[in-house]
């Protein structure tokens, strides 16, 4: 195979989403197995809605997937130069032509074809041919720029992704590659840009297809190689829709801020339309010595939001305690939470990480151990009875003496609970309450282990 190189070449006209983010990582995937080149590419020819602050949120949503790229950011519009110089000389071979055809011309023309059930398309009036007389040239009326696509045969190409795929060059008109100001425009750029650095495979999105042909000639025009495509079927939402934004199809970045680890949502992606047999748990080099083309499915992808959830919850239980605390740390410290005067956060987080999908949710979870969180009056009065309060008394005198351990503090639940005749939850459910002003907790002993003696002690004895 000959040197890869891929490219992502997002539009700064909104965020990174799924969709892009899927297209971006498979892309990287490809050329890290190859160890070819991952270029990264801003197509921001639209100046109306290209925006830096989009530009600024594409980084930094490949910076936190860490999709490292090996060449750019590469910006259209600093190649301005470049793409003109490639119009000069199309127009000097011949491969292009100046068209005068005004804006109301074409909407006549346009009303006409559909008024005859046609497919609207430009008839090439001022496309130059041998023994054609070219209407008089308007005075002061600036040309746009078309390309003198084939009128005959077929443009063609396997996919790798949709297989064989051709289009009639008689069903395509002659595409407008620069403006009447002089812009070139994207299906050009993209063209010139391909070819000059070399892109060996385009990986994008399907709605692209309809490019490719155009793109295929203009690269034959210019005698340029042409890569091997791959266009990607688009992602459903959890209801089998369009993806939308109540689907998850937000910035790259709104995951991260909900909590999602990065190494989640990399497994997560890969797995939308792409497989390695049933692999659904791998980790970021296993997944760049897996990947290949063969085994991108040609049918949409499903997001699947609890997946995602558990692919999550996964990867959170998997890292090292210390590593887990400070992920955890950095958030609570952004809500101004201080935890040195709590219980060990890294002991703390693992307590209940099997409680917790997200990196929010378990800062939600924890937040209250460092700054305090009383139990609701109706909680208590619902689950401290009076009948359990002996317990609990007999429970705290226990505690100034038994080892700081859970085995031991378990024991010292089941002897008072023996000692008064006493059911689990009649003691273990005001215990969850005063701790953490929750009734839903992790294990009462390896919570009340967590909370450190003194803390433990002081908070029950508030309630005896």
């Amino acid at each position: 195979m000959k040197s890869v190189r891929t490219r992502f070449a997002p539009s700064p006209t909104g965020f990174l989403h799924i969709g892009g983010a899927r297209t971006a990582l498979f892309s990287w995937a490809f050329a890290r197995h190859h160890g070819g080149d991952f270029i990264l590419r801003i197509e921001d020819t639209d100046v109306a809605r290209s925006m830096l602050a989009a530009v600024q949120v594409i980084l930094d949503g490949m910076a936190w997937l860490d999709l490292a790229h090996d060449e750019g950011p590469f910006y259209q519009m600093q190649r301005m130069d470049r793409y003109k110089a490639v119009i000069r000389q199309m127009l000097a071979d011949g491969a292009a032509y100046h068209c005068y055809t005004s804006k109301e011309e074409l909407e006549a023309l346009r009303a006409e074809q559909e008024a005859r059930h046609e497919k609207p398309r430009y008839d090439g009036r001022w496309r130059p041919e041998a023994g054609k007389t070219l209407p008089p040239i308007p005075p002061g009326a600036p040309p746009v720029v078309r390309f003198k696509n084939p009128r005959d045969g077929i443009v063609a190409w396997d996919d790798r992704v949709k297989g064989r795929i051709e289009f009639a060059n008689a069903e395509l008109d002659d595409l407008i590659i620069a403006r009447a100001d002089g812009t070139p425009t994207y299906n050009f750029c993209v063209v010139v840009d391909d070819w000059d650095m070399g892109i060996s495979h385009v990986i994008r999105g399907d709605d692209h297809v309809n490019n490719t042909p155009r793109q295929i000639n203009i690269l034959k025009a210019l005698g340029a190689e042409i890569p091997t495509y791959a266009h990607l079927s688009m992602i459903l939402g959890d209801d089998g829709t369009k993806l939308s934004k109540r689907h998850g199809a937000v910035s790259v970045m709104q995951y991260d801020e909900d909590g999602f680890l990065p190494e989640a949502v990399i497994n997560y992606l890969a797995r939308l339309g792409w497989s390695h047999g049933d692999d659904e748990l791998f980790s970021r080099e296993q997944l760049v010595a897996w990947f290949d083309l063969d085994h991108i499915t040609a049918s949409a992808a499903q997001f699947n939001t609890e997946k995602l959830l558990w692919l999550n919850q996964h990867y959170m239980k998997a890292l090292p305690p210390a590593d887990l605390a400070a992920r955890v740390e950095s958030r609570l410290a952004a809500r101004g939470v201080v935890t040195a005067n709590g219980p060990d956060l890294a002991r703390a987080a693992a307590l209940y990480v099997d409680r917790c999908n997200t990196l929010k949710a378990l800062a939600d979870a924890l937040e209250g151990f460092y700054v305090g969180s009383a139990a609701a009056p109706e909680l208590l009065a619902q689950h401290l009875s009076a009948d359990a309060l002996p317990a609990l008394a007999d429970f705290v005198a226990g505690l100034a003496d038994v080892a700081w351990e859970t085995p031991a503090i378990a024991a010292l639940i089941k002897e008072t609970l023996a000692k008064h005749n006493l059911k689990m939850p009649k003691l273990a459910m005001p215990l969850r309450v005063i701790l953490t002003g929750q009734a839903q907790a992790p294990s009462v002993d390896a919570l009340v282990a967590m909370m450190g003696r003194e803390r433990a002690i002081s908070l029950l004895k508030k309630h005896l």
